[in-house]
């Protein structure tokens, strides 16, 4: 610690001739390297402590600040070493500002209370009328805010949550303000109430008002012009600029908010980008995606969604109140001006097209197509699964993961096929099935939770879920046995045990994290029983249980292999493993054949229709060439030609491994 000491009466003197003034100079203290001369034109009034100024600031176009306080009034502030305080409209109060921080042009920064800095702000998910409230924290992860919002009919466990919070509240309260390290704060209007961390740059932004700027060294923040924003909290690594207007609002880790975007009680998880458009009432879990000006998302639960142009929602069906919410499983999009009448449910890596007001529920048929004709909603089961846009949405996530911080706040899971999406394809293919059997063979539509499938539509919706199965199954066995040398079947038996008991039964997808029902179960009773007590504490439990997936996976996936091939582990056969893998084989490389040839249809002769302006035939084909390639050089065309020839191989491998082992 500095041995901080009072102003000498000399430097008392130097102040005032520099157009200095203070209500008690005996409330100073300063560093022991302090110099007066950086400091003039400015009051002070309550406690002040200053350090030393000995930095100076190079500004865009080559313009320097010395560090120092100029036409300035501070009241009750600590002012770290090397800091730069200038052109404050009216003044600062209640605040500790660390080293190396520039604030310039800034019409109020001030503490008027004990403040949390937006941390217990209630926020209204889902349902625009409370009922759900999600009170926000600094650490607040998806996964807490999932239970806290949606396991209502738990009061004892809300009760829990609720006194979590309340709990970390307290001990971020204060009726002093923090800037942390290397701060900059210019061109801005009204900050009150607001804590920001080391390294954020906040410019030119309007209000900010009741919240917390977690930002830090690993993962700096940017506030931007024209910005609004109240009772909010902004996690590491996000950008909110370019007029964005927040209000109760969480912003979670790599967040994009811009180009006008409002929301209102919201929270933005991981990931999440929000430009031009709106959203309400909103649990926007991981990588929730809307880019256009008329694009609503209103009383929705979302993850890894992407919103087309002109998408919304409603719940005008209440008379009571807004009641009524929706759910878009992960992985799902919208097209063009497409609508959801809430209450309705999506399942997961649904496509979405047209307006859909019978409120339909899918959660048991992904990878679905949703489409309006005349104004009836049609499902296309299975279809997703021969769609590039699906696959290529599912390299892209992990690669456009843009957090620094490296304490994640939420765990994410990435994968396309999981138990939780497989078990839905198990469910969807007995959904098909019965619904052949109680209407029929010759039946040319069925009807199920208030849509159309065509019967052609159904039979290759069945085919196509087994494939998805299969593919998933088999990647399972093949990861279980790769890089071990087997001499008999009994190895093999005992490598195909499971680790663990835990992991059959349902999966749940809890806003990102991907795990048992039964593990969830358990968590939640922890935090009934007071056992898990503590919100940092609660949010490891979530990372250890996303770190054992993969063990938990494994026993999820031999045992419905078992099932599906009606032997115990202790009875499988080689030739059953090697069945196995042929299954597998078979079912990825027909995918992979039809994922081909859907991405061939963008180099189709209609596809190039506006290119080689005032030229024919030869001349549109090379303008198409020159701006999108050919396609056999189309990097997802490349990746999809090897993934079948590694796909391929790797079964091969395994096959030859063991097929000659004596039973």
């Amino acid at each position: 610690m500095e041995n901080f000491r009072k102003l000498t009466q000399q430097e008392i003197d130097q102040l005032c001739q520099q157009h200095c003034t203070a209500e008690d100079w005996n409330l100073f203290e300063v560093h022991p390297k302090f110099d007066a001369q950086y400091i003039n034109n400015a009051h002070f009034s309550g406690k002040i402590r200053l350090g030393y100024f000995e930095k100076s600031y190079t500004l865009e176009g080559n313009i320097t600040r010395h560090s120092g306080i100029h036409l300035a009034t501070l009241h009750n502030c600590e002012i770290g070493n090397n800091v730069y305080i200038g052109k404050i409209g009216n003044y600062i109060a209640n605040y500790v500002i660390e080293d190396n921080t520039s604030i310039e042009n800034v019409d109020m920064l001030a503490v008027t209370e004990k403040s949390s800095f937006g941390n217990g702000v209630l926020v209204s998910p889902l349902n625009e009328g409370g009922g759900r409230d999600v009170p926000i924290c600094d650490v607040l992860s998806a996964h807490f805010a999932y239970m806290m919002a949606l396991y209502r009919h738990r009061t004892i466990l809300i009760e829990k949550l609720q006194k979590m919070i309340e709990q970390y509240c307290n001990q971020v309260a204060s009726d002093m303000g923090h800037i942390g390290n290397n701060v900059i704060i210019r061109n801005c209007g009204c900050l009150k109430n607001v804590r920001i961390g080391d390294n954020a740059t906040i410019t030119g932004c309007l209000k900010l008002e009741n919240g917390s700027v977690n930002s830090n060294s690993y993962a700096p923040i940017l506030i931007g012009v024209g910005v609004i924003a109240k009772d909010f909290i902004i996690s590491s690594g996000s950008e909110v600029t370019e007029g964005a207007m927040l209000d109760k609002c969480f912003v979670g880790q790599a967040c994009q908010i811009g180009k006008q975007y409002s929301a209102t009680d919201t929270l933005f998880f991981s990931n999440c980008q929000g430009f031009h458009g709106e959203a309400a009432s909103v649990f926007a879990g991981p990588f929730t995606v809307t880019h256009h000006k008329s694009s609503l998302l209103i009383a929705g639960l979302f993850s890894f969604l992407n919103a087309g142009s002109g998408s919304n929602q409603s719940n005008h069906m209440y008379k009571l109140g807004p009641i009524h919410q929706g759910v878009v499983e992960r992985g799902s999009k919208t097209t063009s001006d497409s609508y959801i009448l809430w209450p309705a449910q999506i399942g997961a890596f649904t496509l979405i097209m047209g307006r859909h007001t019978t409120h339909p529920d899918t959660t048991n048929l992904p990878f679905s197509y949703l489409i309006e004709n005349n104004s009836e909603t049609y499902l296309v089961p299975a279809a997703n699964l021969r769609s590039v846009g699906t696959i290529r949405d599912a390299q892209k996530w992990p690669k456009r993961d843009k957090r620094k911080d490296p304490k994640h706040l939420d765990q994410i899971n990435y994968n396309l096929l999981s138990p939780y999406t497989i078990q839905k394809m198990m469910a969807g293919i007995d959904i098909l099935e019965e619904l052949k059997k109680i209407a029929g063979e010759e039946c040319s539509n069925y009807y199920y939770h208030n849509t159309r499938i065509k019967d052609t539509s159904l039979n290759k919706g069945i085919v196509l879920y087994e494939m998805g199965i299969w593919k998933f199954l088999g990647n399972s066995i093949i990861k279980r046995l790769e890089c071990t040398k087997f001499t008999s079947i009994q190895q093999i038996r005992e490598r195909l045990k499971p680790d663990t008991e835990i992991g059959t039964g349902k999966w749940l997808d809890v806003a990102g994290l991907i795990l048992p029902k039964t593990v969830g179960k358990e968590v939640v009773q922890k935090i009934e029983s007071n056992e898990y007590n503590d919100i940092e504490k609660l949010n490891q439990v979530f990372a250890d249980i996303h770190k054992n997936y993969y063990t938990y996976e494994w026993t999820w996936a031999i045992d419905k292999l078992q099932k599906r091939i009606g032997k115990e582990i202790n009875e499988f056969t080689i030739q059953d493993i090697i069945d196995i893998v042929n299954r597998w084989k078979d079912s990825v490389i027909t995918l992979d054949k039809i994922l081909y040839e859907d991405a061939k249809k963008e180099f189709t002769l209609t596809t190039q229709t506006g290119f080689g302006a005032d030229g024919g035939a030869v001349q549109k084909q090379k303008d198409f060439e020159n701006v999108r390639g050919q396609f056999e050089q189309n990097p997802f065309v490349i990746e999809v030609q090897k993934h079948i020839k590694t796909k391929e191989a790797l079964g091969n491998e395994l096959i030859e491994r063991i097929k000659h082992i004596k039973e």
